[in-house]
């Protein structure tokens, strides 16, 4: 557990991450956030915000970091389709494992059927739910060009828009390199509220409404 908590630590160093890795290291995470079971406990928004904030400060090119993380992204999404195309319903019925957890599963399930297609764009701005939502297209058995469509739409919006926050950021706060780490508490602050809006109202919705007293 103390190795768990050390790498969790350093996951979430994003300032750290992107001076070790740059560019490269932010596709190689949303290709695992977005592609495989094991990374929906990764920072995707709070990378791309911070690799933005780098960019306007000039330690990354932006041309490249809105072009090559937002293919990882999509590229990641179409592995988790495909993975949920070939295990069908048999992903519902997986058993829990350190890296794998049923609920998650459900949630997004019950999310891709209250958005319907909206839910491939409006997924990729909510933790833990941008990553089981492709698998969960795949197994509806949702059709592949459809799927696509939203997809690259809706990763390129993802992307780009997360980045060129961070970029605007970059360009406009005096001396933002001594200032970033509010701005990376900041970040991961708002990125979870979308995960911690739909947790409140799903409770609110499992909750039986008392009985009428006459």
């Amino acid at each position: 557990m103390e190795t768990l908590r050390q790498l969790l630590a350093e996951l979430y160093n994003v300032r750290g991450l992107i001076e070790w890795g740059g560019t490269l290291l932010v596709c190689v995470v949303l290709f695992i956030e977005t592609g495989l079971f094991v990374g929906f406990f990764l920072p995707g928004d709070s990378l791309l915000v911070t690799a933005g904030v780098f960019a306007g400060a000039g330690h990354l090119k932006l041309a490249w970091l809105l072009s090559l993380p937002s293919l990882c992204a999509i590229a990641g999404d179409q592995l988790g389709y495909w993975i949920g195309r070939k295990a069908g319903q048999e992903l519902f019925r997986r058993e829990d494992s350190r890296f794998f957890k049923r609920r998650h599963v459900e949630r997004a399930h019950r999310f891709y059927e209250t958005y319907g297609g909206k839910t491939i764009i409006l997924a990729r701005f909510i933790p833990i739910i941008r990553t089981f939502c492709p698998p969960v297209a795949g197994a509806a058995r949702m059709t592949y060009s459809r799927y696509l469509t939203y997809d690259i739409f809706g990763g390129l919006l993802w992307v780009c828009s997360m980045v060129l926050v961070g970029y605007t950021f970059g360009r406009t706060i005096p001396n933002v390199d001594k200032r970033i780490h509010y701005i990376i508490a900041g970040v991961i602050l708002v990125s979870f509220l979308p995960a911690i809006y739909h947790a409140w109202k799903y409770r609110r919705q499992s909750v039986p409404n008392p009985p009428q007293v006459d």
